[in-house]
């Protein structure tokens, strides 16, 4: 749902959330990377394949999941098999504000007017900020990690922070890297790429060098994800 959908259909979205098992099964699928499907549900969740799918089908009626056909064994033709029905979270944003606020709005609006500037030093300044709100946020990632901490525990409260500021990270761990699955500011990202991604890098330098971690956020352009990435940085010398 957009913010301009209707209140009563975005609570009647988030209401659906408020069943404790139909909330398991909705992060179950938000944070998995591929479709999952009943059976999975069932198997990580512990809970029968009818209640599996019964969520399943209450979230993709409400609007919060979306369903694919496919057969995961990769065969075709006649013996193959009915293709699984995958389900998967959709890109639908869903939001309450009462009374009602716009912020998206006025966002854009100061962003539209920067872009507008083409002013180098006003998107310095953007850039700047954002590199001292993501080192605050990185002196209370080592905070956390507690005293002398080990790399692990300083990871490990990286992904927390990450996780409460709405980035959705996941570890590759064939490349060593942190993949961030949602971008926080995509409503803003398809018009105002340059400058979005622009302060969302400078952010998370300010966060990995405060928090002396050892990796290094780029950018990487991919579809459907976050443009930041925390790449493993090089060894430093013996």
């Amino acid at each position: 749902m957009t913010n301009d959908t209707r209140i009563e259909d975005q609570v009647a979205s988030i209401a659906l959330l408020d069943e404790p098992t139909r909330r398991r099964v909705f992060e179950l699928a938000s944070t998995s990377r591929d479709a999952v499907s009943r059976d999975d549900v069932a198997a990580e969740l512990g809970i029968s394949r009818d209640l599996a799918a019964f969520h399943l089908e209450r979230l993709l009626i409400g609007g919060l999941l979306k369903a694919e056909y496919r057969r995961r064994s990769g065969r075709t033709g006649p013996g193959a098999g009915r293709p699984a029905k995958l389900y998967r979270r959709t890109d639908v944003e869903v939001s309450v504000s009462i009374p009602p606020r716009r912020y998206e709005a006025v966002a854009d609006v100061f962003a539209e007017g920067l872009d507008r500037l083409r002013d180098p030093a006003a998107i310095a300044a953007v850039a700047d900020v954002a590199h001292e709100r993501g080192t605050e946020l990185g002196l209370k990632v080592l905070q956390t990690a507690g005293t002398r901490p080990s790399r692990r525990r300083r990871l490990a409260a990286l992904m927390e922070l990450l996780g409460r500021a709405g980035y959705e990270p996941a570890v590759d761990e064939a490349a060593g890297a942190v993949i961030l699955r949602n971008c926080p500011y995509d409503a803003l990202v398809a018009d105002h790429r340059t400058l979005t991604c622009g302060m969302n890098l400078a952010w998370a330098q300010g966060v990995a060098e405060a928090a002396d971690v050892p990796l290094r956020p780029v950018l990487v352009a991919r579809e459907g994800v976050c443009c930041v990435e925390f790449q493993r940085a090089e060894a430093e010398p013996q």
